[in-house]
């Protein structure tokens, strides 16, 4: 939006008094209405400036935050063969001891012998 100029309010609020059939003239009430209108102006100005500079910080903000949701939920990209990890091979014991130990003894009982 174009920033309003000074007198801009004040000269359409005269254009539009003076077509409902009210002239002001030059005096302490009609200056008064223009510095009135020219602090409305200055309001307008300014409120324009900030909610511009409000809404860039809020855009810049709400790309941040699409970015990072993006990268949430992205799907995740293909496993290359040749980078994907080797699989674990069995487990080493981890001392000699472990490995050499016996199965437990059977017990011994009466062998029978299929004879005839």
């Amino acid at each position: 939006m174009k920033p309003i100029e000074k007198h801009e309010i004040f000269a359409h609020l005269s254009s539009f008094l003076k077509a409902k059939g009210i002239e002001m003239k030059d005096g302490s009430y009609s200056q008064g209405i223009q510095k009135a209108c020219e602090i409305l102006t200055d309001t307008v100005n300014l409120s324009q400036k900030g909610l511009e500079r409000a809404k860039g910080t809020i855009d810049k903000n709400l790309d941040r935050v699409r970015q990072v949701i993006h990268e949430k939920t992205a799907p995740k990209p293909p496993v290359n063969p040749s980078t994907r990890p080797k699989p674990a091979t069995a487990a080493k014991p981890a001392s000699p001891k472990a490995s050499a130990k016996k199965s437990p003894a059977r017990k011994k009982g009466p062998h029978r012998k299929s004879g005839h």
